[in-house]
């Protein structure tokens, strides 16, 4: 697991690699579940790779309780494993759990993209116009870089737009949980990501609900279905 050297015991932050834990009202565990949750999904490590307490304690600077706490927060997140014995790891997702998160983020995307046509509104429109514009120009000038940053916008905008927090808050669990993988993936289709991307946003700009779900859900679907084909055949190469 990546490792810094440690600080002074007195001195209770993070390393500048990790971001920094401040005294603040805010708990400690959750601080330290905060960063902890950005390098998990940041791919600073892998399916498989154990969390122990005390090295985690070491390159935070704290004490091993607030550790155990954000480990327990990043557990019902579905981020970390937990196992009496052995500790906490990464878990390695299977090609079928992970086929069966995206057959249901697929649904709720079609939803919140149906929704977000539903509820369009003028500051919608401008919002969705600036966001076309921004992945359209990346694409035109091959910009690989900014079209990633396009593709990422796109959820973060996207989902309050269906103005259902619930809704929202569960599309966030589900990206969380299979962001690892597609990660790994997402700077090879950027191109594509993007072009179905805008097709989604045009049909809700058009306030096409039925068109503007399809599209998300078959998007979802097949990247969902590429990536699961990507993760078999890689667990059959390493047998």
């Amino acid at each position: 697991m990546p490792s810094r050297p440690p600080k002074a015991p007195d001195e209770p932050v993070a390393t500048d690699e990790w971001g920094r834990v401040g005294r603040s009202r805010q708990s400690l565990n959750h601080v330290v579940a905060d960063e902890l949750r950005k390098a998990i999904l940041a791919g600073r490590f892998k399916p498989g790779d154990r969390l122990p307490e005390p090295q985690l304690a070491e390159i935070f600077g704290v004490s091993r309780n607030p550790i155990r706490e954000a480990l327990q927060v990043l557990s019902n997140e579905g981020l970390v494993e937990i196992s009496r014995g052995r500790g906490a790891r990464i878990p390695e997702v299977m090609p079928d759990e992970f086929l069966e998160m995206i057959e249901l983020r697929a649904d709720l995307e079609g939803l919140n993209a149906r929704n977000a046509a539903r509820h369009c509104t003028p500051e919608t429109r401008s919002l969705i116009e600036g966001l076309l514009a921004e992945g359209n120009a990346a694409l035109a000038s091959d910009d690989m870089a900014a079209l990633e940053r396009a593709n990422a916008r796109y959820h973060r905008e996207l989902w309050p737009l269906g103005r259902n927090r619930y809704l929202t808050e569960f599309l966030g669990s589900l990206r969380d949980r299979t962001f690892w993988l597609v990660s790994t993936k997402a700077k090879v289709r950027a191109d594509v990501s993007w072009r179905e991307h805008a097709r989604v946003l045009e049909a809700i700009l058009s306030g096409d609900e039925a068109l503007a779900g399809r599209l998300a859900t078959e998007h979802v679907s097949q990247v969902g279905q590429s990536l699961v084909n990507d993760l078999s055949f890689e667990r059959k190469t390493s047998d």
